[in-house]
């Protein structure tokens, strides 16, 4: 044997027993899936690190890699046809008091997260409606939350710690790296497999939630900032039937010392009477605690509790990000399909989220609001569904959530993020060789 061929297979089985070691104790099925159970993965070999040394070891041995958060995109994002590296092994949490900061590992989700800070007397700015995501997958995808000086999750990352393709570690902050830290801060996993992530935090605080039923969207025409800025955050759901927001649910944030009674009505809309699922004649068990109770911030930004695992992802998603100063437009534009969508969606969220100076974040320099469709599992449905959509909020330059469906074309998407190119040089510097570039990436970044 000669000496490259010798190196050549010894290279092979270093790789087989690192892979090996790493999949250890995983159980693999022959179909594994993402949360929904819309999206099969492409690959069944699963690395699950028990440390940051060892997550080094799978870089270096993989060709192709691609990170898995907590299986809540709703595409291939986070899909490989060679290899996935699950993190929820890294699963530490470290505060800063003085800095006002918390460093977790890649496996953490606000679930795990919230508790620990609040019990410290600390908070984040901003949860999502599903405490069930991972901080690094959220932070990512520029998965947000609500209200309209609240900026998506991923604002509040201060620092990345990042195995890049060549093994090595790697720490960006927005402190030091304050050029490029903006394109890191969303990576869409293009950069490198995030081991930790630092997060900007702030003293605890209670918030207060109450639902009021049947606004006409009507007010939003003059009204939209008034609505949407009311409270600390502002959630309208729609069946888009009756040019109506079936409810409107608010969380005022609760400040020492003042007392705040909430009104029989708002914008015409009436005070719930008892607590209200988003979706008509479903028991309200597993939603925070609405009826002005007051609770840790934790308990009442998201809209479902905590301690609830949803037992099946029975259901597809889509979300557009348009400029708040033309929502109401946006909202009349995707009425004209209500007979269309109607059949096939079980509800509809409208949100606002503040601008950020992210690049590749749906909200970058753009205070948004956001359109949200939670379908039934009708995927060809839905799949037909979405160009019509895309069409009717093309005049307002929507931006789709990057971890859920969308048929919009690369050609289209390059016209919607000014910092692409910066982005594109970014992953080039970290990532030469395109270890971590997959089909998602390869179509919506580099294609068009």
């Amino acid at each position: 044997m000669n000496k490259r061929q010798f190196l050549k297979t010894s290279g092979v089985l270093i790789t087989g027993s690192v892979l090996s070691r790493l999949t250890a104790g995983e159980q693999q099925s022959a179909a594994r899936t993402n949360w929904a159970g819309n999206y099969q993965y492409s690959t069944d070999r699963l690395l699950l690190p028990k440390s940051v040394e060892e997550v080094q070891q799978a870089v270096k041995s993989c060709s192709k890699l691609k990170a898995l958060g907590a299986r809540h995109s709703f595409n291939g994002i986070a899909d490989s046809t060679e290899n996935q590296i699950s993190l929820k092994l890294l699963d530490q949490m470290v505060l800063d008091q003085k800095a006002r900061t918390v460093t977790v590992g890649a496996g953490v989700t606000y679930g795990q997260l919230a508790p620990y800070l609040d019990g410290q007397g600390f908070a984040v700015h901003n949860l999502a409606s599903l405490p069930h995501v991972s901080v690094a997958g959220a932070c990512a995808t520029a998965t947000h939350g609500s209200g309209s000086k609240n900026g998506n999750l991923s604002t509040a990352v201060s620092a990345l710690e990042i195995v890049t393709a060549d093994g090595e570690v790697v720490t960006l902050s927005r402190q030091t790296d304050g050029e490029r830290f903006p394109g890191a801060a969303v990576a869409l996993g293009g950069l490198g497999v995030v081991t930790k992530v630092t997060l900007d935090v702030q003293p605890t605080f209670q918030v207060r939630q109450v639902v009021y039923e049947d606004l006409s969207l009507a007010q939003l025409e003059n009204h939209i900032d008034d609505i949407f800025s009311s409270a600390y955050s502002v959630s309208l759901f729609t069946d888009w039937q009756n040019h109506r927001a079936t409810q409107v649910w608010i969380k005022r944030r609760v400040e020492p010392g003042t007392s705040f009674e909430f009104a029989p009505e708002f914008y015409g809309a009436k005070l719930a009477t008892q607590k209200l699922h988003p979706l008509a004649g479903h028991s309200a068990e597993n939603c925070t605690e609405q009826m002005g109770i007051v609770g840790s911030w934790y308990e009442r930004l998201p809209h479902f509790r905590m301690n609830f695992t949803p037992s099946s992802g029975a259901e597809l998603q889509t979300e557009y990000f348009v400029p708040r100063s033309r929502g109401y437009e946006a909202v009349l534009a995707v009425e004209k399909l209500r007979d269309h969508v109607g059949p096939h969606l079980f509800i509809s969220e409208l949100r606002t989220i503040d601008a950020d100076n992210l690049w590749m974040s749906t909200c970058h320099q753009r205070s948004s609001m956001a359109i949200h469709f939670t379908w039934k599992p009708e995927g060809p449905a839905v799949k037909q569904l979405l160009p019509m959509i895309e069409e009717q909020l093309a005049p307002f330059d929507a931006r789709p959530h990057w971890a859920k469906l969308f048929t919009m074309p690369p050609s289209r998407l390059k016209t919607l993020y000014a910092r692409l190119p910066d982005y594109q040089d970014l992953v080039k510097h970290y990532d030469p060789h395109g270890k971590f570039r997959n089909e998602f990436l390869k179509t919506n970044i580099y294609g068009g």
